[in-house]
C-alpha cells in the first residue's frame, strides 16, 4: 500500500465518523470541554486538590434532582442546577475551611458526604430519577444538542479569558499563599476562583464523561503534563493539548468499538499518562 493510500484510508477513517449530525456536536463539546479540563487540571494537580474535584462531581447530585423536580430532565435545567450546586458546595467548602479549625480535606469530606445523601435523598423519592438522571452518572456525549454547545462555549470563553488574564496571580496562590499574603493579594477570592474553575468543569463534563468519571478529567491531563512540563505554562499548555487530545480519541475510540464515549475518554487520557510516565522515567 503506497503512502497516499495509507492518507485516504487515515483521511477515511476520521471522516466517517462526523457524516453524523451527532458526531460532529459531540466533536465541537470534547473539544470545548477539553480545553476547559486542561486549564483546571493544571491547578488541581498544583494545588493537590484532586479529594475537592472528586467531591464536587457527587456534590452536583442534590441541584441536578431539584432541577429535574422543578423543570424535568431537560438538559438546561439540569445544567443550571448543577452548575448551582455545585457553586454552593464550592463556597461551602471554602468557608469552612478558612475558619482555621478544620483542614480543608476535612471539610470537602464532611460537605461531600452531606451533599451526596441530600441527593439520594432526593432521588430516591421517585423511581423515575434513576432512570431519567443516568446520564448525568454516566454522560450522554451522543445527546449534546446546539443548544448544549452554545451554553459551553460561552461559559468555556468566560472562564478561559478569567484565567488567563488572571494567570500570575492565580498561579502564585496555587504555588505559594504565604507570598500571595505578602504580596498583599485578594487570596480568598483567588482561591475561591480555582475552586468555581473547576465546578464549572465538572459541570461541563457531566455530559462528556459523566459524575461518576469527571476526576479523571480533571486530574490526568495535568498529571501527565506535570511529569515532563519545566514551568506553569508549559504544563498548562501541555494539559490542554493532552485533555483535547484524549477526549478525541476517546470519542473515536467509542464510535469504532461501539463503547460507551465516557469509558473511551477516560482511557485514552490514562493511556497518554501512562507513556509521558514511561518517557519520564527514561
Amino acid at each position: 500500500m503506497s503512502a497516499v493510500e495509507v492518507l485516504q484510508s487515515v483521511w477515511l477513517w476520521l471522516r466517517q465518523p462526523l457524516e453524523y449530525g451527532f458526531m460532529r456536536h459531540a466533536l465541537v463539546a470534547v473539544l470545548l470541554v477539553g480545553g476547559v479540563g486542561g486549564l483546571a487540571s493544571t491547578f488541581t494537580v498544583v494545588r493537590g486538590t484532586a479529594f475537592f474535584a472528586d467531591a464536587l462531581a457527587h456534590a452536583v447530585l442534590p441541584g441536578v434532582a431539584v432541577a429535574y423536580l422543578v423543570a424535568g430532565a431537560g438538559s438546561a435545567a439540569l445544567f443550571w442546577g448543577a452548575l448551582a450546586a455545585a457553586l454552593v458546595a464550592s463556597a461551602a467548602i471554602h468557608a469552612v475551611a478558612r475558619q482555621g479549625h478544620v483542614r480543608e480535606e476535612t471539610a470537602i469530606g464532611v460537605v461531600m458526604a452531606a451533599a451526596l445523601a441530600l441527593g439520594v435523598a432526593i432521588i430516591s423519592t421517585r423511581r423515575a430519577y434513576a432512570v431519567d438522571l443516568a446520564h448525568v452518572l454516566f454522560g450522554d456525549l451522543l445527546g449534546v444538542g446546539p443548544a448544549d454547545l452554545m451554553r459551553a462555549a460561552g461559559l468555556a470563553a468566560v472562564a478561559t479569558t478569567l484565567v488567563l488574564a488572571l494567570w500570575r496571580p492565580l498561579a502564585i496562590v496555587a504555588f505559594d499563599p504565604v507570598l500571595a499574603v505578602t504580596l498583599r493579594l485578594p487570596v480568598g477570592w483567588l482561591q475561591y476562583g480555582l475552586l468555581a474553575l473547576v465546578a464549572l468543569t465538572t459541570v461541563l463534563a457531566l455530559q462528556t464523561v459523566g459524575a461518576t468519571m469527571t476526576l479523571a478529567l480533571l486530574v490526568t491531563p495535568g498529571a501527565a503534563a506535570r511529569l515532563v512540563a519545566r514551568s506553569l505554562g508549559e504544563m498548562a499548555a501541555l494539559s490542554v493539548g493532552l485533555a483535547v487530545a484524549g477526549s478525541v480519541a476517546g470519542l473515536y475510540l467509542s464510535y469504532y468499538l461501539a463503547i460507551p464515549s465516557g469509558p473511551a475518554i477516560v482511557l485514552a487520557l490514562t493511556a497518554a499518562f501512562a507513556a509521558l510516565r514511561a518517557a519520564a522515567r527514561r
